[in-house]
């Protein structure tokens, strides 16, 4: 009897191994077989502008956007990541990667090692892009400088570290659908629903997660807690931008500065750096979508203590 019950729990964990294995493995794209891309150099641009790609990967404290060498550090619950090297460099960039390494790593957060990217980098919000645009990108990033230098090594605590686990993560929270135009929307909310949704990421920072990371779709764009630790995200559908205008909502995401006057401040002020590039009728789309979205109760915002520390 107890040689039987020892047998049954061995194959047990045998069982839950092979299921952990084989819901953990990197899935990566079939290499598109159809004609040659042709890169649009100033489609690019837009996308580069749009996603913030400067914001994580310019290096920090030096002016230049353009210099892609990662060091940023970006703070969350489950420990300190720091941007990677994405500038045109053979040795420590990108410079040495194929067309279909880049869509994995941008669409599927795997690396060309076939590795799991951990989450940090959004592509739960990328992967609804179209992989034209990943392409054009691809194409604008090596028209950059080479920035040689490696970044440190990720700051994470076991089990976090351990990058098979993220295949568990995206099994819950990476949907893998492409983004889908609503026919009865204008064609500008529908430019604006894409940026936003997909280069854009605006719901990575803007939504509150669960216990595991994981946006709460319930309350998608209702604001929360600063993944970074600090301060409070603030909602961005109609429960708090109920006043503002479509122009109000463009007008700032070119200037930074809000319908009563005052400037952004915090890590907003990155974002704006990137968007304060795109075109006018980007913008407005933008705004367009971000003014159609209804309001949403996002999580309670602790109570400031009086007087204390």
């Amino acid at each position: 009897m107890l040689q039987r019950t020892i047998l049954a729990a061995l194959f047990a964990a045998i069982a839950a191994v092979g299921v952990y294995w084989w819901l953990s493995a990197p899935v990566v794209a079939a290499v598109n077989a159809g004609p040659a891309h042709v890169p649009d150099l100033a489609n690019g641009e837009v996308i580069f502008n749009a996603g913030g790609c400067a914001s994580c990967h310019a290096v920090p404290d030096q002016p230049d956007r353009l210099r892609l060498g990662g060091g940023v550090a970006i703070k969350s619950p489950f420990g300190t990541f720091y941007a990677p090297n994405i500038s045109s460099d053979p040795t420590y960039g990108i410079g040495k990667w194929s067309e279909a390494d880049f869509v994995n790593a941008v669409m599927h957060g795997v690396s060309p090692g076939g590795q799991h990217y951990f989450p940090a980098f959004p592509y739960t919000s990328y992967q609804h892009a179209k992989r034209a645009d990943v392409l054009d990108l691809f194409a604008y990033l090596k028209t950059l400088p080479a920035v040689a230098g490696k970044v440190r090594d990720h700051d994470l605590p076991f089990p976090f570290n351990i990058r098979r686990n993220v295949g568990i993560w995206k099994f819950l929270f990476l949907d893998g659908k492409p983004f889908v135009a609503d026919g009865g929307k204008s064609p500008q909310w529908n430019r604006g629903a894409y940026l936003v949704n997909s280069f854009g990421h605006c719901a990575e920072c803007h939504s509150p997660r669960n216990v595991l990371g994981g946006i709460i779709s319930s309350e998608c764009f209702a604001g929360g807690p600063n993944p970074e630790g600090e301060g409070w995200v603030p909602n961005i559908t109609q429960k708090r931008l109920g006043e503002w205008s479509v122009k109000d909502i463009a007008y700032f995401l070119k200037t930074g500065e809000l319908p009563d006057g005052d400037s952004v401040g915090g890590a907003m002020t990155r974002v704006i750096k990137n968007t304060s590039q795109l075109s006018d009728d980007d913008l407005a789309a933008m705004a367009d979508y971000l003014k159609s979205l209804p309001p949403v109760d996002g999580p309670p915002r602790p109570k400031r203590k009086e007087g204390g520390a």
